[in-house]
């Protein structure tokens, strides 16, 4: 008999062994098949976000500076998926009113055409709204600038017009 106390040692049996690879196993199959739910998600997350980006592209109407960039996220088959997104678009005003106008409402148009505005996308559409209601206004105190310059050009011709007649001449002459 031995004097050693009984050592208890964590062992692994062929079983467990088997069955972690086992696991291992299905981890991978199920990823590579796409089964995945955390791969599902970041490709449908992938796919919401391009299509998110295409819309505002889309209706920026040539104001777009450049394409859409993209933050990505690692999957577990390796790929780079989109999970978040952006479009720079010009909102400098215009040269004029009328193109400050203008230039609004298409900002606007491209910041809420995706299906589900993003709160980003919500702010800058009411930087555009102001934008427009700042360009209305000057538009029409140069209108009410231009018909008053006209109203007294109006005047001062009509004033010329009425030049009074000569006056009748008498000969003094004898």
């Amino acid at each position: 008999m031995s004097m050693l106390p009984p050592v208890s040692a964590p062992t692994t049996s062929y079983s467990d062994r088997t069955e972690a690879r086992a696991i291992a196993a299905d981890k991978t199959r199920a990823q590579a098949s796409g089964n995945d739910p955390q791969l599902k998600q970041l490709q449908q997350r992938d796919r919401i976000v391009r299509a998110h980006e295409q819309a505002h592209l889309a209706a920026s109407g040539g104001l777009a500076m450049g394409g859409a960039s993209f933050s990505y996220q690692l999957g577990s088959d390796g790929k780079q998926y989109a999970i978040g997104g952006e479009v720079r678009i010009d909102v400098s005003p215009g040269r004029t009113p009328e193109e400050t106008l203008k230039k609004a409402q298409q900002i606007r148009s491209a910041a809420l055409a995706p299906a589900d505005p993003s709160p980003q996308d919500r702010a800058v559409a009411a930087q555009a709204a102001i934008m427009q209601l700042q360009a209305s206004t000057e538009l029409a105190q140069q209108q009410d600038n231009g018909s008053s310059q006209t109203e007294a050009g109006k005047r001062i011709q009509q004033g010329y017009d009425k030049q009074p007649s000569p006056p009748p001449q008498i000969d003094t002459k004898a």
